[in-house]
């Protein structure tokens, strides 16, 4: 759907001026042309603007340009009003709350023109890197209240930076847009997400709604309103929510899979009429912290790796062209499938020290194969891969595959019947398809029907502050979601077993992959 004016936020109108044949009352009688125009049935006015109202009507002649939201029930707020040829800048903010990454995007609710982006690392990461730990630190005296405040001041300060650099002040942000985690949403609130983890695994609120941002604590207009992004669990949030509305799978007749790995790999199959979710950890080995290189996207960090399986030379490309420091998950995934196509590693994820050479050594007890020598690196030291990086790899693609699997085949359906294949987030903007199918982690579909669709939490968060009609979608696909819980679903775990292989125990689901043979000759 593509936004027009008639579906922004900001709507302008001209009221009939009161007489003795008309005495609606003011705030009546501008509720009713915001109702016409929201197409809702009624609207909400903060008492603050009721008691500015009479002379501003009358200054205005009638004439006034609204920012509207609507509340977690579908009716309207009058967020802000102004005169009609006011020429103030009315701005909308959205942000995608990674765990470990936060992205605002300052937008112009009258044109939708993105006006600015900031991205930094959730200062919550001090405490923790993952959501695990942070919810434990929540028991800790004074946990929450750590981390509320960590990330609600990184927020305000990063807004208020942006700002400056595109020329307005913080209290021309009247709307705000949050996608997140589960986790992230009730740190950002304050509510207490120990429940989250432990059986049976349920939030607080699965619908925060619409709150003032200053009850948040986040830095704005004084009467700005946020859309906190539902969940539909303790591990499938508003993020993925945010990615459905991006992508428009609810408004499909086809049925596609969208993915997104990052703490845990998120999936959700479905179409127009129907959606299933599920989320497994398959995501830790492929980023930030289980491989000794590991790391989240970055300048400096590998992205692409490749073996010529005859010379054995390995070929990397950094993020930026920068010196290596470190390697993303798309860097994982191309290194695994490098080493298979040059049996440098067996169908097991071991390596095959005929094939590794001198590049491989025991550090620690532990099989180690050098990447990038230490002359070569920017952080003065080796960055390689041990045996036991690869084992958790294995057990990540073969989580991540056996999902899919699971997903698709719980409702009848077989993986290369999928037309589209959504891959999201930063994984999703760098990963090779070819290298995830070459180690049996996604299905052996044709490459064009794999769609990256970058950060489609923010996407989705951003498409709610351009167009109005997106307000709505949003609590719909939430509510048609069936969320599947793999925990105790013994066909996952049957199905798991058989996928600890490269590709996999069936290489018939992978005809494209080419088992080597271990000669260069034959590769």
């Amino acid at each position: 759907m593509t936004p027009t004016h008639d579906n922004r936020w900001v709507t302008s109108v001209t009221l009939s001026p009161p007489s003795l044949g008309d005495n609606t009352a003011d705030a009546d009688r501008l509720e009713a042309a915001l109702n016409k125009a929201l197409g809702t049935r009624s609207v909400h006015m903060d008492p603050e603007l009721l008691k500015q109202l009479p002379e501003r009507l009358r200054a205005w002649n009638y004439r006034v340009t609204a920012v509207l939201f609507k509340d977690s029930g579908g009716a309207g707020i009058l967020v802000h009003l102004t005169a009609a040829d006011a020429t103030d800048t009315l701005c909308g903010l959205a942000v995608d709350l990674g765990t470990t990454r936060v992205v605002l995007r300052i937008i112009d609710l009258l044109s939708g023109e993105h006006l600015g982006e900031a991205v930094f690392d959730n200062p919550q990461t001090a405490v923790g890197p993952d959501v695990l730990t942070r919810i434990h630190h929540v028991e800790t005296p004074g946990g929450m209240d750590q981390l509320n405040r960590l990330i609600v001041e990184g927020i305000n300060n990063h807004t208020q930076k942006l700002c400056s650099r595109c020329g307005i002040s913080a209290e021309t942000i009247h709307l705000v847009s949050i996608a997140g985690n589960t986790a992230m949403t009730h740190l950002l609130m304050g509510l207490n997400p120990r429940w989250m983890i432990r059986d049976p695994y349920i939030p607080v609120v699965n619908r925060p709604g619409v709150v003032k941002t200053a009850e948040l604590g986040i830095g704005a207009h004084p009467a700005a309103r946020a859309l906190i992004f539902p969940n539909a669990g303790s591990y499938f949030g508003g993020d993925l929510i945010a990615g459905i509305l991006y992508c428009d799978m609810d408004l499909r007749e086809e049925t596609a899979i969208l993915v997104d790995v990052g703490t845990n790999a998120e999936v959700v199959l479905g179409n127009r009429n129907w959606m299933v979710a599920c989320a497994g950890a398959a995501g830790p080995a492929l980023e930030g912290g289980v491989t000794r290189m590991g790391t989240t996207a970055g300048p400096g960090v590998i992205d692409r790796i490749g073996i010529d399986p005859c010379s054995m030379a390995i070929d990397i490309h950094t993020i930026g062209d920068q010196p290596p420091r470190g390697i993303c998950g798309s860097g994982v995934i191309d290194l695994a499938a490098a080493l298979f196509r040059s049996s440098m590693i067996d169908i097991r994820g071991k390596f095959v020290p005929e094939r590794c050479g001198d590049r491989l050594a025991t550090q620690n007890g532990l099989a180690h194969l050098t990447i990038v020598p230490a002359s070569q690196s920017a952080t003065g030291k080796n960055l390689g891969i041990t045996q036991a990086d690869l084992d958790s790899l294995i057990r990540s693609k073969a989580a991540m595959y056996t999902i899919l699997e699971t997903i698709t085949g719980s409702v009848g359906m077989q993986q290369h019947e999928l037309g589209t294949f959504f891959v999201a987030g930063t994984f999703g903007a760098y990963i090779d398809p070819q290298s995830a199918i070459t180690i049996g982690m996604i299905p052996d579909l044709p490459r064009d029907r794999y769609h990256s669709l970058g950060n489609s939490s923010l996407g989705g968060a951003s498409r709610v502050l351009e167009d109005s009609r997106c307000f709505d979608r949003v609590n719909r696909i939430r509510d048609g979601i069936t969320y599947m819980e793999l925990n105790v679903n013994q066909d996952f775990m049957n199905r798991f077993s058989a996928a600890k292989f490269l590709p996999h125990t069936d290489t018939a689901r992978f005809p494209s992959v080419a088992v080597p043979a271990g000669d260069c000759q034959s590769i």
